[in-house]
């Protein structure tokens, strides 16, 4: 009998639905349904929740096969929330570039590093994206950082890909603008992402 036939029957056994085993093991109904269909397996500290609350142990409920493949399955969840938090720290580190000198402004005759808040003599069609850019991405890294247990699919499936067009797009803006010292670090955070992502395909 495979996991999710056992599940489902112990599940019954106790006369419980997925939502009251869900509360019970302080996971979403959505998980249950996977684990029940075969369409998901549980990570080791579901499956050592699971093992608890049914006094089972984790060897009556996995074969040999299962193990392995939860393994797998856990392995690339811990690499999946690696690369969240990496590239959700890089984007959210780019808020920086409102404080520290990353920008260069013309003086009388010396170009003087400056803020981006203190960026002035800059037209605002030039400003204007710059902050947008910047705050896009901030908000990304946010967002890769707070929903690492999101499942909605199209977040899933298009979360880095964000967070990577959004910084080819502030490298590409900055350089094409001349400042050499925000093209450098975008470039260099873009640069690590993708090798991340290479690294993990």
């Amino acid at each position: 009998m495979e996991l999710s036939e056992k599940l489902q029957e112990l599940r019954k056994e106790k006369g419980l639905t997925q939502e009251e085993l869900a509360e019970a093991l302080f996971v979403s109904r959505t998980a249950i349904s996977k684990w029940e269909s075969g369409r998901g397996v549980p990570n080791i500290e579901s499956l050592k929740a699971i093992s608890k609350f049914f006094s089972v142990s984790i060897d009556e409920l996995l074969s040999g096969e299962e193990i392995l493949k939860i393994a797998d399955e856990d392995n690339k969840q811990k690499e999946k929330h690696t690369s969240d938090l990496v590239f959700g720290l890089l984007d959210c580190s780019l808020i920086m570039f409102l404080f520290l000198p990353f920008f260069g402004q013309k003086g009388d005759e010396i170009i003087k590093e400056v803020s981006l808040l203190s960026l002035t003599g800059t037209p605002q069609y030039i400003k204007i994206p710059y902050l947008i850019i910047v705050f896009g991405i901030v908000l990304t890294g946010v967002l890769l950082l707070a929903l690492q247990n999101y499942e909605a699919v199209f977040w899933l499936k298009h979360k880095h890909q964000i967070s990577i067009v959004l910084s080819t797009v502030a490298t590409i803006e900055f350089m094409i603008t001349l400042q050499p010292y925000a093209a450098f670090f975008t470039f260099v955070f873009l640069a690590i992402k993708s090798l991340m992502l290479i690294k993990w395909r």
